[in-house]
């Protein structure tokens, strides 16, 4: 009996492994193999439930790996005989056959960055990109991204199957693009994964699966498959240099430490120090991008005992050439009045209020800047707004703490 559980045990753990660091792989050689998203993730699954009575019964094999693919492509094939027509068997049936008699189980084609770049492209809507690039290349489950975007379990599996169905009824090519399609649609791939990071970021590891681990998987991954560009090197920079002042983002109580009162010991000098290795190589591949810009933003947080506000303001200017947006507008307001522009950025605050209202981090950076104006009433009303669009407690705890300074201090003014 212990042996038998033991050996459960065994077949469990080598099963996550493998589901955990090689699924993403599996699933791409399936599908390049199958030309179907739906038939590979169903043979898939499939070949798992197979592996479990397979394994327990035997052993886990040399090459789980191979084994796992060679009984996801016979499953396949089962499920096309059950499905399909007598002539669309035959047809459909050849190649498989003959495929997989030529097989090595051992040589496992790495079609990941064609997937990545299947995943992502922008006949997808952005939430089906990240869905669908967490499932498929990060290996989450349904219900772990249902909770990611706080869908319901059969709402997500819904989105997820369009997303499949859209890919195969549109002939979405399951390819790397060519050096004219390539700039545009990696700034696509590099903002799923930025998103998938910023949704992590927020949350924390203690929701589910830490998000933000698993965008810097796949940011390494994309970095491994395609080396030596200078936008993913810049996005990997800009993950790491942000994650390493993880530790220090919350006090003892849950509450959010701005970044000048972040403890710096806390910080990983070690993904500090990789990041900023990275963004320096990137730099001098001279194609300067809007991600290596990012990261470079992140390193004037993180290089002296301060954030080099001037710096960062030129940079930010350097961004607005390539990223003209509002939140880009945004956040070179707050480095002005953090450079000693203090109106200067208030003024430019102001001109976003409309297009950003909806926007929670612009009412904390208004809210602050007219308390250092001394407008207290007006700071009050913004931190009311953004405690109540705040995305997560901990934040919200800092705003409230940050209003009621500022409310000490209109009292103070009030009696002086």
């Amino acid at each position: 009996m212990a042996s038998a559980a033991s050996g459960a045990v065994a077949v469990t753990r080598a099963l996550d492994a493998l589901v955990r660091n090689d699924r993403g792989r599996l699933m791409s050689a399936l599908i390049a193999r199958l030309g179907s998203f739906q038939l590979a993730e169903e043979a898939f699954q499939d070949a798992m439930v197979s592996a479990v009575s397979h394994w327990s019964r035997n052993g886990v094999p040399y090459s789980p790996q191979g084994w796992l693919l060679q009984a996801a492509y016979r499953k396949a094939i089962d499920r096309i005989r059950q499905n399909k027509s007598e002539e669309r068997k035959v047809d459909d049936l050849r190649p498989l056959v003959r495929d997989e008699a030529a097989d090595d189980p051992d040589d496992i084609p790495d079609e990941r960055l064609r997937l990545i770049f299947a995943c992502c492209h922008p006949a997808l809507e952005t939430k089906s990109q990240v869905a669908l690039t967490l499932r498929t290349i990060g290996g989450l489950s349904t219900p772990e991204i249902a909770r990611v975007f706080l869908d319901a379990e059969t709402t997500m599996g819904q989105r997820l199957s369009r997303a499949k169905s859209k890919i195969s009824a549109a002939r979405i090519p399951y390819a790397v693009p060519g050096p004219d399609e390539w700039a545009t649609r990696l700034q696509s791939v590099l903002s799923v994964i930025y998103l998938i990071y910023t949704a992590g970021y927020a949350a924390g590891p203690a929701n589910g699966r830490d998000l933000a681990e698993e965008a810097l998987f796949l940011c390494r991954l994309l970095n491994r498959l395609h080396p030596d560009d200078p936008e993913i090197e810049g996005c990997l920079a800009l993950l790491l240099i942000t994650q390493a002042r993880c530790h220090a983002r919350v006090d003892a109580e849950g509450i959010t430490v701005a970044l000048a009162e972040q403890d710096r010991t806390k910080w990983n000098r070690a993904q500090i120090d990789e990041g900023l290795g990275l963004i320096k190589t990137a730099m001098q591949r001279r194609a300067p991008g809007p991600y290596q810009i990012k990261a470079a933003i992140a390193a004037c947080h993180v290089q002296g005992e301060v954030s080099d506000w001037p710096q960062i303001v030129l940079l930010y200017d350097s961004l607005l050439r390539l990223e003209p947006t509002a939140v880009v507008r945004l956040n070179r307001a707050v480095a002005l009045a953090e450079a000693g522009w203090l109106e200067a950025g208030l003024r430019s605050l102001n001109a976003l209020a409309a297009e950003l209202k909806a926007y929670q981090p612009f009412h904390p950076a208004r809210a602050e800047l007219l308390s250092r104006m001394g407008q207290f009433n007006d700071a009050a009303a913004a931190y009311a707004m953004a405690i109540d669009l705040a995305g997560s407690e901990s934040d919200a705890a800092f705003l409230r703490r940050r209003a009621q300074q500022v409310a000490r201090s209109a009292e103070a003014g009030r009696l002086g």
